[in-house]
């Protein structure tokens, strides 16, 4: 059937959100500019209260991958995508509990300055690097791939969307810095729910309600939410969604520059935890409305599947589809979906821009030239926001050349994540793991950790799992209309199957969601060997902010055993040794080393409103 495109009123709303987004960084410009310095640019001088804070989180993490693929995802096979509130309960918990109280007390600015306290700087180049380079090839995938599909279906510009939201992005987070990015990703995350409940309510009257919707996604097997099944080849059961899902996700999310970047800007470390639990519901939110939306278009589409019937070329196709379907007769309305589709790209766009300016200031400009002024520190961190808006703008030009390997460069993003993950699990869980011997214990994790995570991930990719492993549930085109009256027909390829080796039926055909959990767990057990044969690290060689006692409290009947697991550390003084310790601890460590030093100044200044006693600053 002929799917109307888009008219000047779809354009007029589209046109206004990226207005608006523009108009909040102008008016931080102005608000804030005479407060110049750095901090005040990129962490917002750690004023930041948990509201704005929490919407952004929500939607960085929700770009328009999440918008346009989880309805589309639910569609093909089923509501058990739904699964994943569970995982994301698990990664807040872990992060808000585990990862933020060290990264919050620590001082840090970059989550990577921690390595350099814990291990050493050439392990904090290293994952520097690692970050940079996943980060701006991510960014620019999540910039084409919406736009791509919207483009095929909507006709709207492909390259004049692609550079329209790297231009505002970058606009606004160069005049506005990380205040701008806060507050218009709370804009941004309203826009995407009123979007997603526009096509929920208009759906769900034309297929007869929510009763009928639900009867209908019932009959069609859509709703088998529990498989039980343990086998790690299914690509989705509740255990890969549950277990894998949550190692990626804490992958990108727990020990990611931008969530982390966000929470230290909270005035509090309260402020920071509780950020992250309401943004917990924000996840929730949009998941569930992503969910239904899948349940909406499949009741719609039952008896005709418009990929089935080569109406649309991909899935990720689906939504705007429907979109333009069932709002044919409403000029202006397909407008806010694409908005909504692309305040998830803003946000997550504006977020990497933002978080790729400070670690590349904090962890590279400043280890060259330390003695830089704060007003030269500002025209740097905003020159390199320029620099990776450009740079993001243009990765998204050479993903239009990548074709299939979009998916795979988004698989590559959670395999770099998993080893990540490993190396700062290694370093704030296991205290015994040293620093000592050229750093083998942390170098040799990640190496370890990249090359099983990328061998499993490269190897699934040559070689895909058995299509019994993750079969669509049945889509039928029993009631289409096609253009030239004939029948959709199934093919058969006639061509022999290639050979495949031994490991392609069982260590490739892995899940998906298993890349980062590998990724992470071989980091930290080759790690943990390497410290162990090289003699595991001793209480006075680490400050214990640097660490958080998990195992706390599964020994509490054994003061000994505690003593024990924690190398003879004092860690039932963490809060009342951080100010002495630290310091201490860096200028022992560090010897000469001059980023040390100024690391070791850092932590003895603080913002005003600083309070030393609760270690957190009051307005």
């Amino acid at each position: 059937p002929e799917i109307k495109t888009f008219v000047a009123w779809d354009y007029a709303v589209f046109a206004a959100l990226f207005l608006v987004c523009a108009s909040i960084g102008v008016f931080f410009a102005v608000k804030e500019r005479k407060k110049k310095t750095s901090k005040e640019f990129l962490v917002g001088g750690r004023q930041m209260t948990c509201g704005p804070i929490a919407f952004s989180l929500t939607t960085s993490f929700m770009s328009a991958v999440t918008v346009l693929g989880t309805p589309s995802e639910v569609y093909r096979y089923g509501a058990s995508f739904v699964l994943f509130f569970l995982s994301y309960a698990l990664v807040i918990i872990f992060t808000a509990e585990l990862f933020l109280p060290v990264f919050y007390r620590s001082g840090i600015t970059s989550t990577y300055e921690y390595l350099e306290l814990r291990f050493n700087k050439i392990v904090r180049l290293a994952a520097t690097l690692i970050y940079v380079l996943q980060t701006v090839l991510y960014t620019g995938i999540v910039v084409y791939a919406p736009s791509l599909a919207l483009n095929q279906v909507t006709g709207f510009d492909l390259w004049g969307s692609v550079v329209a939201t790297g231009f505002v992005c970058t606009f606004y987070c160069t005049l506005g810095g990380l205040k701008a990015v806060v507050w218009t990703d709370a804009f941004q995350m309203i826009v995407m729910v009123v979007g997603f409940v526009t096509v929920l309510i208009r759906g769900t009257t034309l297929n007869g309600g929510s009763a009928k919707v639900w009867e209908n996604a019932y009959e069609g097997s859509r709703l088998n939410l529990f498989d039980f099944d343990i086998d790690p080849l299914r690509r989705h059961t509740f255990w890969t969604i549950v277990i894998g899902g949550t190692f990626t996700w804490l992958g990108i999310y727990g020990v990611n520059q931008s969530t982390i970047q966000r929470c230290i800007s909270c005035k509090s470390e309260k402020h920071a935890k509780m950020a992250l639990y309401l943004n917990l519901l924000g996840l929730w939110v949009v998941l569930g409305c992503a969910v239904f939306c899948g349940l909406v278009m499949y009741s719609h589409y039952r008896s005709c599947d418009p990929w089935t019937a080569e109406f649309i070329s991909a899935p990720d196709q689906l939504m705007p589809y429907f979109v333009m379907d069932i709002f044919a007769s409403m000029p202006g309305v397909p407008g806010l979906f694409v908005a909504c589709a692309f305040s998830g790209t803003l946000s997550t766009v504006a977020a990497s821009i933002n978080a790729l300016a400070t670690v590349t200031f904090e962890d590279l400009v400043k280890k060259g030239f330390p003695n830089l002024s704060e007003k030269m520190s500002t025209w740097i961190s905003k020159g390199l926001c320029i620099l990776y808006g450009v740079l993001c703008t243009s990765m998204a030009a050479a993903a239009s050349l990548l074709g299939g390997v979009v998916q795979a460069s988004l698989s590559i993003h959670g395999m770099c994540g998993g080893p990540m993950l490993g190396l700062f699990t290694l370093g704030i869980v296991f205290p015994w793991a040293n620093w000592k011997y050229l750093f083998l214990p942390a170098i040799g994790g990640l190496l370890a950790g990249i090359t099983l995570a990328f061998w499993t991930g490269t190897g699934s990719f040559i070689y895909p799992a058995p299509p019994a492993k993750s079969i669509p549930l049945q889509l039928s085109t029993l009631n289409c209309t096609l253009a030239n009256g004939t029948e959709v027909l199934t093919t058969v390829a006639t061509t022999a199957a290639p050979e495949r080796p031994l490991l392609a039926d069982t260590w490739y055909s892995l899940s998906y969601l298993y890349f980062s959990a590998i990724g992470c767990l071989g980091c930290a057990i080759t790690g943990l060997l390497i410290s162990f044969i090289t003699g595991p690290n001793k209480g006075e060689d680490i400050p214990p902010v640097l660490i958080k006692p998990v195992c706390n409290p599964f020994c509490f009947w054994s003061e000994s055993l505690k003593t024990s697991l924690w190398c003879s550390m004092r860690h039932d003084k963490q809060e009342v040794d951080f100010g002495k310790t630290l310091p201490n601890v860096i200028a022992n460590k560090a010897a000469g080393d001059d980023t040390l030093k100024n690391i070791n100044r850092d932590h003895e200044r603080h913002f005003p409103g600083y309070n030393p006693e609760e270690n957190s600053y009051t307005n």
